[in-house]
């Protein structure tokens, strides 16, 4: 049983853990220090522990920097994600999950209507593959296009993309919910190509690929699913929408409590009393 109340490590010890940069020793140290002496630990196993307690907070701190960086819209994982409310194959999830599409660097094409689990399946992939301690970056088709405008002034785009491809994922995500400008298509373009057999690159759309050239000039629409679609696995979604499904079923909110419920009288806004 490790003590709660450790005596504090030496001022000289304290600094020396400050100026080497090991935090989480320096944290861990007090009381791993304590339970040692006070259970008698081998000398290689107080070290051991205090370098394990490093590699684990280094480890930590490594994947919310991940984290951070991959841009998640909400930041939902596979402990929100039911698999019985998504029409993908359970097969197919428990596949997706594993993550050895991205080890292989192959493409994921998940399209269908909207409400059908597109973004929220890639978000869930996205925080395992950082899990992982792999790099994410996430994207919308109209962010390419706002990265498309900026760069193109001192023409540092080919530059920019690149740097987005050192990521292990790339996922765009909502594609064909607006009008596709043409920096936007652009963007995409670049991002598919570069990243081609070279990366994994995830996209969400409520239209199938073979439906782009609705999105974008046919040219370049023909060039992007070709590159996009040569390793990748693609996955139609179906059914009705799980938000729309939700709040019908009064799943959408908590529940309101009326602050008169008690005593029977109905709830009166705090504004309309001081009114009355």
């Amino acid at each position: 049983m490790i003590p709660s109340s450790a005596p504090p490590l030496p001022e000289d010890v304290d600094s020396l853990l400050r100026t080497l940069r090991l935090p989480h020793i320096r944290r861990a140290a007090p009381e791993v220090l304590a339970t040692a002496k006070a259970q008698r630990w081998d000398p290689a196993e107080v070290l051991r522990a205090l370098l394990t307690e490093e590699r684990r907070g280094r480890d930590r701190s490594s994947t919310a920097i991940r984290r951070t960086a991959a841009g998640f819209p909400t930041g939902k994982t596979f402990a929100a994600w039911r698999e019985a409310d998504s029409s993908i194959p359970a097969p197919t999830q428990a596949a997706l999950r594993t993550l050895e599409w991205v080890h292989r660097r192959e493409n994921l094409v998940v399209c269908g209507p909207s409400g059908t689990g597109k973004t929220m399946l890639l978000e869930a992939l996205g925080a395992a593959v950082v899990e992982a301690g792999m790099r994410v970056a996430w994207f919308t088709l109209e962010g390419l296009g706002a990265i498309v405008r900026r760069h193109r002034v001192d023409d540092t785009i080919t530059k920019v993309v690149g740097r987005i491809v050192r990521s292990d994922l790339i996922v765009v995500d909502d594609i064909g919910l607006l009008p596709v400008s043409g920096d936007a298509a652009e963007g995409l373009f670049r991002l598919v190509d570069a990243a081609y057999e070279r990366r994994s690159v995830a996209i969400s759309s409520n239209l199938h690929p073979a439906g782009f050239d609705e999105l974008m000039p046919k040219t370049l629409a023909t060039a992007t699913v070709d590159r996009l679609l040569h390793h990748a696995h693609l996955c139609v979604t179906g059914g009705d929408s799980v938000r729309l499904a939700q709040a019908s079923a009064g799943l959408g909110v908590v529940p309101l409590t009326p602050t008169g419920a008690d005593d029977g009288r109905p709830a009166v806004p705090s504004s309309a009393r001081r009114r009355g």
